[in-house]
């Protein structure tokens, strides 16, 4: 009898997952096969090919994948390389409450090479949650403020973190969620498209983001003097101007973002910083089916450009900016390291620049399938966000630790209780 056992059943998605068979002929190629519905009922799904050991045994942990969507030891593979049935689609989890993924796990006796028609020799389906047990869910509309704030379970205080998305819009929870399970009280914060927010990132009011902030570190369940923002893309730039503007910023992260403003103005009271504009005529086909950004961003080194460097040795506390080297949607890794030119020629010592070899652009977190590419909201063709397969998810797992223990050392805990 086949054995086939997928542990632990019930986690979240940051965490990672052992996967066994037994019971099989010795030295024999095998499938083992993943799939998901996403909530819009669309399928992503991935394979990869085994030979058994001379016990009839694979782990996943040991035992190399000799083909199928990835190659060699890579216990995660088959949720890394989960891929959708319909092109260009991102798997993006929006309710991250009330349900979790159901990861279906299949194992056939044979080389799989097409869609399966037979019954698989095992199977397991698995939940992955984007929230432990008790973390709190509370929608805010409060004064200008649109956004989710999730707080862990227990008194408190917490370390309070803003977390923000890039030109996708709306509000996006997945990654506040995860980081309220892991001990941050976490407002993932809505700054375009969304409720009555403007449709565009055209003009931004950085009052918005300061009101943002100080409602956060007034929360009595948030601890310290300060707080610390998360944001990727686009957000990372309005991430580096609350650093640079507002003292209630602790601590700084950018995902893959750009040192100086970008198509979008910033208004701060008197201080008004416009956007450099973006040279649309640049935007490169990589392929047939997708589209590049990096070279629609001007340099901002460029003498007409320095007013809209964001001014970041201003910042109070400590940037670190993740990047990944095969970033196709920007320059991210030579945005990364001007920020820190800039900061160490005015003398702040505390930006740091991690870069992830053959990581691309959507560095999110452990558990979540590479997405070379993807639909976007105004382009007609995908946008490219390169990166290679393992080493990506790879730098997933690192950054998303190095991410969480930058905040917790930067971000200060030393409030009392306020209940």
């Amino acid at each position: 009898m086949v054995g086939f056992t997928v542990t632990p059943e019930i986690s979240l998605v940051d965490e990672p997952v052992k996967i066994q068979a037994w019971g099989l002929p010795p030295d024999q190629v095998i499938t083992l096969r993943a799939w998901l519905k996403d909530e819009k009922g669309q399928i992503f799904h991935s394979r990869a090919f085994y030979k058994t050991d001379m016990e009839g045994k694979v782990d996943l942990e040991k035992s190399p994948a000799i083909g199928g969507d990835f190659h060699g030891v890579c216990p995660m593979g088959l949720f890394w390389a989960l891929k959708p049935a319909i092109p260009f689609l991102r798997l993006m989890k929006r309710d991250v409450v009330g349900s979790p993924f159901l990861v279906h796990l299949e194992l056939y006796p044979s080389l799989l090479l097409d869609v399966p028609e037979d019954v698989p020799a095992a199977s397991k389906v698995i939940e992955r949650w984007y929230k432990a047990p008790g973390v709190q869910r509370i929608l805010i509309r409060e004064g200008r403020i649109r956004g989710a704030l999730f707080l862990p379970p227990g008194e408190g205080p917490f370390p309070g973190v803003i977390d923000m998305f890039g030109g996708v819009g709306g509000l996006v929870e997945f990654r506040s969620s995860l980081l309220a399970s892991r001990g941050f009280a976490c407002l993932a914060l809505a700054y375009f498209a969304y409720d009555d927010l403007p449709s565009l990132p055209i003009k931004m009011d950085l009052k918005y983001f300061e009101e943002a902030a100080q409602f956060l570190c007034d929360h009595p369940k948030v601890s310290g003097d300060g707080v610390g923002v998360v944001a990727i893309c686009k957000g990372a730039e309005m991430a580096l101007a609350m650093a640079s503007y507002l003292p209630q910023v602790t601590a700084t992260v950018c995902i893959n973002g750009p040192n100086a403003l970008n198509g979008t103005s910033l208004v701060y009271g008197d201080v008004l910083v416009n956007g450099i504009p973006y040279k649309m005529e640049k935007i490169q086909s990589t392929d047939f089916w997708s589209l590049s950004l990096t070279h629609a961003m001007d340099d901002p080194r460029k003498p007409e450009n320095q007013d809209s460097i964001i001014p970041l040795e201003k910042a109070r506390g400590p940037i670190l900016f993740l990047v990944g080297n095969k970033d196709q949607h920007y320059d991210s890794l030579f945005f990364a390291r001007e920020a820190k030119s800039r900061a160490e020629k005015y003398g702040k010592k505390d930006v740091y620049v991690q870069c992830y070899t053959g990581a691309g652009h959507l560095l999110e977190p452990p558990g979540s399938p590479f997405c070379p590419a993807s639909k976007f909201p105004h382009f007609s063709l995908p946008l490219t966000w390169g990166g290679d397969l393992l080493p990506h998810c790879r730098a997933q797992e690192t950054s998303w630790k190095a991410l969480q223990e930058f905040l917790h050392r930067n971000i200060s805990c030393s409030r009392r209780n306020k209940l």
